[in-house]
C-alpha cells in the first residue's frame, strides 16, 4: 500500500513539474493569429509556384525619418515578434523598419507543398520592398535569416546599402560532415517535438546551457504550434526548411560580397545543423562561434567583426545593449 502511494505521489509530482515547466503554454493558430505582434502587421499577396500565398510583415515609419531603411530577417525557430527591442531602438533613430515573416514561418501562409531555396525567399523579399517602394536599404539577418540576407546582398547589391549578420548560421558547410536525411527524416522528427524537447535544445545550442527566464517565451511559441490539429503542415515546412539550410550552402560565396558588412558574434553560440547525427570527436568541431567569426571576418571583402564574448545564439536577446550599440555605429558610418 505504501508502495503504491508513492508511485501515485511520483506521478502527481511529475505532473505538477510538467505543468510548471510548461506554463504560459497555449493553442496557437497556423498563422499566429492568437498571438500579437508588436507592431500592426499588414499581408502581401504573392503568387508563387501556382500558389497563392501570404507574406507578413511590419513595416515600422519613425515619425524622425532620416531617409533611411532597413530590413530585418529572422531566424529558423522565430520570427518577426523577437525583433520588438531592435524595431523600437532603430525608429528613435529615424530608421524605417521593415520585418517580413518569411513564407512558411510566423504569421506567413504555411503551404500544403513548396519548394524552399534562399533563391525564391529573398525574391519575396524583393517584391515586398518593391511594393513599399523602397530602393535601398540595410538588410539584417539573425541565425538562418543571416544566410538569407547574404543571399539577397548576392542577389540585388544595389538594393542592399549594408549587410548585417548577427550570429547567422551557415558558416561551415555541415555536408562536408554530416550524412544527408531526406526530409521525411526531418519530417518525422518534428513530429516528435515537445515543450520539453525544444528548450532542451535551445539550453544547449542557442545559450551554452546557461538559461534565463525571458528565454521560455521563445520556446513557448514553437511549442503551442505543436498542440494545433494543423501541426503536421508546420512540421513539413519546418522540415523543408531543414533541407533547404543544409543542401543550400552560402560559406563559399562570402567573397563576392560587395558592400560595406558587420558580423555580430556572441561567441558562445554552438549552433549547428545535424549534431545529433555525429560522433561526438566530430561534434566537437562544430559550431564553434569563437573561430568562425573570424575566418568568416577574413572571406568577406570589407567586413567588420564585433565579438561579443560570452554572448551565446541571440545577442539582440541576451545583452541588446552591446548588439543595438554595435549596430547603430556601423549604420551610422
Amino acid at each position: 500500500m505504501k508502495r503504491n502511494l508513492l508511485v501515485v505521489l511520483t506521478v502527481l509530482l511529475a505532473g505538477q513539474l510538467t505543468m510548471a515547466q510548461n506554463d504560459g503554454l497555449k493553442w496557437l493558430d497556423i498563422e499566429l493569429a492568437n498571438y500579437p505582434y508588436p507592431y500592426e502587421v499588414s499581408t502581401l499577396s504573392l503568387q508563387v509556384q501556382r500558389q497563392d500565398l501570404k507574406m507578413a510583415y511590419m513595416d515600422v515609419k519613425p515619425d524622425n525619418y532620416n531617409g533611411r531603411n532597413i530590413v530585418l530577417m529572422h531566424g529558423k525557430n522565430f520570427n518577426g515578434a523577437y525583433w520588438k527591442t531592435t524595431i523600437e531602438a532603430l525608429i528613435q533613430e529615424g530608421f524605417r523598419v521593415i520585418v517580413p515573416d518569411q513564407i512558411g514561418f510566423g504569421k506567413s501562409s504555411k503551404p500544403e507543398h513548396f519548394h524552399y531555396t534562399f533563391q525564391q525567399l529573398a525574391q519575396n523579399t524583393k517584391t515586398l520592398l518593391d511594393t513599399l517602394e523602397i530602393d535601398k536599404a540595410a538588410i539584417l539577418g539573425h541565425s538562418m535569416g543571416g544566410m538569407l540576407a547574404t543571399r539577397f546582398a548576392l542577389m540585388y547589391p544595389a538594393t542592399t546599402e549594408k549587410l548585417i549578420l548577427e550570429n547567422p548560421i551557415g558558416l561551415e558547410d555541415w555536408k562536408l560532415k554530416v550524412p544527408y536525411k531526406p526530409v521525411e527524416w526531418w519530417y518525422k522528427n518534428e513530429l516528435k517535438k515537445t515543450y520539453e524537447g525544444i528548450k532542451e535544445y535551445q539550453l544547449v545550442s542557442y545559450y551554452d546551457n546557461q538559461w534565463q527566464p525571458e528565454y521560455d517565451q521563445w520556446v513557448n511559441l514553437l511549442a503551442g504550434w505543436t498542440l494545433n490539429s494543423d501541426y503536421e503542415t508546420i512540421a513539413w515546412n519546418a522540415a523543408l526548411t531543414y533541407d533547404m539550410i543544409f543542401t543550400q550552402p552560402v560559406v563559399y560565396e562570402f567573397l563576392n560580397i560587395t558592400m560595406p558588412t558587420l558580423l555580430i558574434i556572441g561567441t558562445r553560440d554552438r549552433t549547428a545543423l545535424g549534431k545529433s547525427l555525429v560522433s561526438d570527436e566530430v561534434r566537437k568541431t562544430m559550431g564553434l562561434y569563437n573561430e568562425l567569426g573570424r575566418l568568416t571576418q577574413k572571406k568577406i571583402p570589407n567586413s567588420q567583426l564585433v565579438e561579443l564574448a560570452d554572448v551565446g545564439h541571440l545577442p539582440h536577446i541576451e545583452v541588446f545593449d552591446k548588439f543595438i550599440r554595435s549596430l547603430l555605429l556601423f549604420l551610422k558610418e
